[in-house]
């Protein structure tokens, strides 16, 4: 049972976006008791050369301007464990997922936080969440060799954990819109609540 979303939108277009519409509709069939809402139509800030040397910085010995440029990604890491599942609203920009979820991944990816590395490799930290990722595109088919998108999504989510990932598609709508939104509106009435 979904207990809390969090629910992400990743389009620039904040009205006629065909991902905000789908994931919302998503978010509704869950029936969540608590729904986090981020929206990244506000972009946020790309990590920069004070950001990383904050971030390698022991927590112990952080300063208090460090803290304050970690602050936001402490802020976004916490929505995410606070989270038994995510949704994800993310069209494809040229290929790949928009800067602003680019952005949102690098906040959140952290070393200690959501993932720590082991002599065995990496071992993602965030087990035991679900992920259902919404995308939609004008003429890459979700799953192929030009799907930089969804197959970048579920490898991030995985590095952190996140290792159950259903896709939800509404891809190659310049061929057939009306056929790709009905067969992702299918995908999401198959959806577990």
């Amino acid at each position: 049972m979904t207990r809390t979303v969090l629910h992400i939108d990743s389009s620039a277009r904040t009205e006629g976006s065909v991902t905000r519409d789908l994931s919302a509709q998503i978010v509704s069939r869950l029936g969540a008791g608590s729904v986090i809402r981020r929206d990244l139509a506000a972009p946020l800030p790309l990590l920069d050369g004070a950001w990383v040397g904050a971030n390698f910085t022991p927590a112990d010995q952080r300063s208090d301007e460090q803290k304050q440029l970690l602050a936001l990604s402490d802020s976004l890491v916490e929505e995410l464990k606070q989270a038994d599942t995510l949704v994800i609203g993310s069209p494809v920009y040229n290929f790949s997922v928009p800067s602003t979820l680019k952005a949102w991944i690098d906040l959140v990816a952290r070393a200690g936080l959501t993932f720590k590395y082991t002599e065995n490799g990496p071992i993602g930290l965030l087990e035991g969440k679900r992920a259902i990722i919404v995308m939609a595109s004008g003429g890459t088919q979700a799953g192929s060799d030009i799907d930089f998108a969804t197959t970048y999504l579920r490898h991030v989510l995985g590095f952190i954990g996140i290792t159950e990932v259903e896709i939800v598609a509404a891809d190659a709508m310049s061929i057939d819109a009306d056929g790709a939104l009905a067969k992702a509106k299918t995908q999401i009435e198959a959806l577990a609540a």
